[in-house]
């Protein structure tokens, strides 16, 4: 039991030192939003996709072939 209470005390005088995420964390985010949003946008205005979903007047029927 002393040597956990002597530990609790030597932890609780040591002075606080930030690590990665303390230092990095909010640019890792931020960075990570920026890359998610960069890739999402080309995807959607390239890809050629038609974002009309209604086939209604779009869906004509092929001629039969026999």
């Amino acid at each position: 039991a002393r040597g956990i209470q002597r530990t609790a005390v030597r932890q609780a005088h040591r002075k606080y030192e930030p690590n990665f995420h303390d230092k990095y964390g909010n640019m890792v985010l931020l960075g990570g939003a920026v890359v998610f949003t960069a890739v999402w946008s080309y995807v959607l205005t390239h890809a050629g996709i038609e974002w009309g979903l209604s086939p209604v007047g779009r869906v004509t029927p092929k001629e039969w072939k026999e």
